[in-house]
This record gives structure tokens, sequence and C-alpha cells, in this order.
């Protein structure tokens, strides 16, 4: 039996700045307190003798409300009056009069357009010898009166145990055991993932506000109630339940469009004046739920014969989240409307996985294995839209999708006898699932699609697959049976390993055509050609002895020269196509009618497809040809 116990905190600090766009900023922060005229201090223009001349010149007014922390900090080096009105020119400066901490954290960070990323460091690139709290971003400010904008480091806390035993009964021999694995992403989470704001259930609201005067029964206590108006709600316009949304009747709809007010979705939120006011509070966050997944794992084997013998296993596997909540993407989401938001709030990813198998011994050093295997992915991530959120609607993610895999596997494997050795296998699979990666939906979600969840082959579904491998070798000494020359064992501790890869194409998802919109068939229903790629392998060992005279102990090391070969038959093989073509090399963009018009319209029309069709050719979704390495290893 055996035991074991981990614990594991991170402590994962980052930052990082965006320079390019910090002359952009500074233009746009510097003069923003002279942006009016002093109206009540004309100066009128005259002549030499005193004759008005029709114009009247204003001086700068300086507006002390809108001075930027940057312009102040800025005045300050060059040595100006800090409330003067001297006009400074940005672009005019010498980057050595600059500085980023002229800058204050509400200025990097841009109104969501951030400049600066971090995460355990302040703005500047200072790392925090304390650790602050969530409350401390909306809320801590310095001396100056500006706000810090402190986020504290991520520190996900991981904790697992496991025990395991392996033990006979009868003939059977059974290994079992079971892990259980703790995952706290130690960080805050929305509490409703639809609202920025704490909203009023049904229990907290009369049902004489629903316009048939009460609440529809199949309403739970803890639903989520939408009105006709944030700021001065009279009417239940309709209901939601998770993802799940409901009309003020209790009637499930698919669109939350349906229960909007005047000026879109309204929930009936518990402090309005914070919405008034754009205020984000700790209020709407709870500490996210440490996840707990016990992982069991089962296998056993038995001999049908003294040359068979049939196993079996069945486990479970599960992958850490590892989401990071960032509090600037809410703080400043109702800036940005259709945003992409991390969500930390995620669960681990679990995998479980079948498997059943039969070997035999055929001679006494070779034999055939035969398994069957099934594999279920759940709480896959994925790229979701959160319609109807409060005050916006965004994309994040989520843990929505799911697939399968299955299949068959034949190995025959032949140890060492004389000179061969040979391994080979063939695999049958189907892989399918909802999506092949977490932002394979992120295009279709944007294109203002729902969230679609429809199996398909994945990107890396492979139907056949075929693995060999042949190794032809000499030994030295008594055991050498190769050509001999003047007496010479010629070929002694040298070999050629022959490597075959071969396999049926994967999926991709044909389109219409260049300009054209929607598939050509289902999504990765068409394939890629088959495969195959011969390695070969050459080598020799040569002893150097390093025995000096007089000297007992044995000093040697072993030279082995090599040669490698990829792709030995130089074959072309396609490893990608163009979706709207199927072709490696050609696009369709140069043939396609709707693009000629674009094409024609270019200064040199010859040309410009002259210099197309070579980039095209210079992004060949061919493999590499024949590569030949030749090299020496030196073991000691």
């Amino acid at each position: 039996m055996s035991f074991g116990f981990e614990f594991e905190q991170r402590d994962n600090r980052s930052w990082s700045v965006n320079p390019f766009g910090l002359w952009g900023l500074a233009r746009q922060l510097v003069n923003t307190q002279l942006d009016q005229l002093d109206t009540e201090n004309p100066i009128p223009v005259y002549d030499d003798s005193g004759v008005f001349m029709d114009t009247i010149n204003y001086n700068l007014q300086y507006n002390p409300t809108d001075h930027k922390m940057f312009d102040k900090k800025l005045r300050e080096h060059l040595g100006l009056v800090v409330d003067g009105t001297e006009w400074i020119d940005v672009f005019s400066l010498d980057p050595s009069d600059l500085d980023l901490t002229y800058f204050s954290p509400d200025e990097l960070l841009n109104n969501g357009s951030s400049l600066v990323g971090y995460r355990g460091y302040d703005q500047y690139g200072n790392r925090l010898k304390e650790k602050p709290t969530f409350e401390d971003f909306f809320s801590a400010k310095d001396e100056n009166g500006y706000y810090k904008r402190l986020i504290a480091p991520y520190q996900p806390i991981y904790a697992a145990g496991y025990i395991q035993d392996k033990f006979a009964f009868n003939d059977l021999i059974f290994n079992i055991g079971v892990r259980v694995d703790r995952y706290d992403n130690n960080q805050y989470v929305l509490k409703d993932p639809y609202s920025l704001y704490e909203t009023k259930k049904v229990s907290d609201v009369a049902g004489s506000m629903n316009p048939t005067g009460s609440h529809p029964a199949n309403m739970g206590e803890n639903y989520v109630v939408y009105v006709d108006d944030v700021q001065d709600p009279s009417t239940i316009n309709g209901y939601r339940s998770g993802d799940t949304w409901f009309n003020a009747y209790g009637v499930e709809v698919t669109d939350p469009a349906l229960i909007y007010s005047s000026t879109g979705i309204a929930p009936y939120v518990v402090n309005p004046d914070n919405v008034q006011k754009s205020e984000i509070t700790v209020d709407a966050f709870e500490d996210y739920t440490p996840q707990i997944a016990v992982l069991p794992r089962i296998s056993f084997s038995f001999p049908i014969s003294d040359e068979a013998l049939f196993f079996a296993h069945y486990d479970i596997l599960a992958r850490r989240p590892g989401g990071t909540f960032d509090p600037t993407t809410y703080f400043y989401l109702a800036n940005n409307p259709g945003s992409t938001v991390g969500n930390p709030n995620l669960k681990p990813e679990k995998t479980i996985d079948y498997e059943l198998g039969f070997q035999q011994r055929l001679t006494n050093s070779s034999s055939l294995k035969i398994s069957a295997y099934y594999r279920e992915q759940r709480d896959m991530q994925q790229a979701i839209r959160v319609l109807g959120a409060f005050p916006v609607s965004y994309f994040s993610y989520g843990n929505v999708d799911f697939g399968t895999a299955k299949g068959l596997s034949v190995s025959y494997d032949l140890r060492r006898t004389g000179n061969v050795t040979l391994r080979a296998n063939y695999t049958l699979g189907y892989s399918s699932a909802t999506a092949s990666s977490s932002g394979q939906m992120m295009n279709i979600l944007r294109s203002n699609q729902p969230n679609l969840r429809i199996l398909a082959p994945t990107n890396w579904d492979q139907r056949h697959k075929f693995n060999i491998s042949f190794d032809f070798r000499f030994f030295d000494g008594k055991d050498y049976n190769g050509p001999k020359l003047f007496g010479k064992d010629i070929l002694s501790n040298s070999g050629a390993n022959f490597t075959v890869v071969t396999g049926s194409g994967y999926p991709y998802s044909r389109i219409m055509g260049v300009g054209e919109n929607g598939l050509k068939g289902s999504l990765n229903g068409s394939r890629l050609p088959w495969t195959t790629n011969i390695k070969m392998r050459l080598d020799k060992d040569f002893v150097l002895n390093l025995k000096k005279d007089g000297d007992s102990r044995r000093k040697s090391m072993i030279l082995n020269v090599y040669l490698d070969v990829d792709n030995l038959l130089n074959t072309q093989t396609v490893y990608s196509v163009y979706s709207a073509t199927g072709d490696p090399l050609d696009d369709g963009y140069l043939t396609a009618p709707k693009m000629q018009q674009q094409i024609n319209t270019q200064n040199d029309p010859e040309s410009y497809r002259m210099y197309y069709q070579i980039r095209l050719w210079n992004n060949s979704g061919y493999g590499n040809p024949r590569t030949m390495r030749l090299g020496v290893s030196l073991n000691f």
C-alpha cells in the first residue's frame, strides 16, 4: 500500500507596459485644464492710432478640476508653474523628460484600454510589500487623493491526497486507489455573472408588481427579478434562474430581449444609486468556492492461460482551471460592451477513461496486444456570450463543452531476435466534441450566433494511424554476425533504424468560397489526404580507450556517429490546406469572381497577382522535404 499528500500555493506576480501608447496618452492628458478661454478678461486689439481692429484676444483659463496628474508632474519636472497657463507640446519633449510615475493609476488604466498589466506589483513595476484587499481596489487612495487601484498577486491553493493498494485475489491482480484533489482559486468571483450589481430575488419583491398580481407559481424564491426601470421600478418584466429566462407570466423564453425595458435589460438592483454613479462595489462579488474532485483509479488483470492475459482499467483525471480575476475588466466593463472578460469561477476539467484489453504471447520473443478504449471529457472550457448581462453583455469562458474519444488499438511487439527488433501499432480512433479549443467559438459568437453546442469531429480526429519501428543492428565480440574485411568486424556496434508513421487525414471545415459566407458541408466535415513519413537513422559506436600505462582503472568513451534522414522518400506531405479550395497552394483569392474588381483596382494588377502567388507558395501547407543530419555524440 502507498499513500501521499501534496500541498501547493503559488505566488504569481506580473507586470507589463505598452510603451507605444504612452506618447498618445501623454498628449491627451496635457493641457486639459486649459481647454477654456478667460472670457471675463478680454484683450481687445488696437492699431498704433488707437483704433479698435475688430479683434479680441483671450488668455487661456486655468480649470483645476480638469487638471490631470500627468500634467502636474510634468510641469513640476520642467520647472513650470503647476497652475500656470503655459502650453506644453509633448512631442517636442525629450524622452528623458517623461516618466511612468507621472501618470496616475487611473490614467494608466485608460478607461479599460489599459497601458499597463500588473498583479502583485503596482502600476509602475514596484513589487508590493503588502497584500492589498479586494476592497482596496475600489476605495484605497494615496496621500494626494488618487485611487491606488492595486491588485494582489494570484495565489491559488492546491492540495491533494491519495491512497493506493495492489493485491491479488486468486488469479486476479488488482491495483485500486483514489485521489482527492482540492483546488481553491483564492480569488473573488461575481455572485451572478449576469449583473455587476446586487439584485433582488423573488423572495425580496412583492408579487403585486407582477402584471398578474402575484409571482408565477413556478418561480423559485432565489430567481432574479427584472423590471421596467432600474431607477424607478414599478412593473415586473420577467425572471431568470441561472441561464434560463422567463417572462412575467413564468413562460420560459430563449431570448432575454423579450423582457427588456425601454432602456434595455433592467434587473431589480438592491442599490440603484450605485448604478447611477457607475460605482461597482465588493457586494456584487464573493469568494471562490473550492472545488473538490474525488478521482478513483481501478485496474485489474488476470491470466486466461499461461500465454494470454486480460486487463482493464478505469480512472478519472482532473485539470485545474487556472482562470484569473482582473478587477479592471469589471470596473470598466460598461465602457467596453462586447469585451472579453476572464472567468475566475471555472471548475476543473475532468477526463473519464475506460480501457479493456487482451494480450497474447505468440513466441518467446513476440506478443500481440489488442485493446479498446473510451474517453469522456467533461466541463471543458469554451467561449460563451453572457447575453442580457447588466449593464452590458460581454464574452467570457465557461465549463460548457464536452467530448468523447473511442477507438481500438492493435500492437505487435517483437523483442530483440538476432539482429532485429520490430514494433508495429495500428489505431482506429473516433474523437468528437462540441469544440476543439477554448476559443474556437469566439468568432461564431461575435457574429451574433447563440451559444451553440453541436458534436463534431475534433481537429485531431484521425481515423487510422499506423506506427512501425524496425531496427536492425550488429553487436560486437562473439555476438557479431556481420561481414568482415581483412578479419575486422567492420559493422560491429552499428545499425539502421526505420520509423514509418502513416495515417488518414485530419478534419477541417470547408467554406463556400472566398468572399462567401457559410460552410460547405458540416463543421470539420472535410478531410486532409493521408500522410506518410519515413525516418531513417544509421549509426555506429566507436570505443575510445583512454587507459594510461600503469593505470589499472578502465577509462573509455563511446563516440557515436549517426546520420538522421527525415522524409526519406522526399514525399510531398500535405499538413494543411486553404478552407475555400482544399488546396495547400491556392486560397482561391486570385480566381474568386467577387475579388476580381478589388484585384483590378491595384496599381499594377499583374504584379499584384504575381507577388500574391509568391506569398501563397511561401506559406504552403506542405511538410518539410527530405532532411539529412550528420552528427556525433560522445558518451563517457
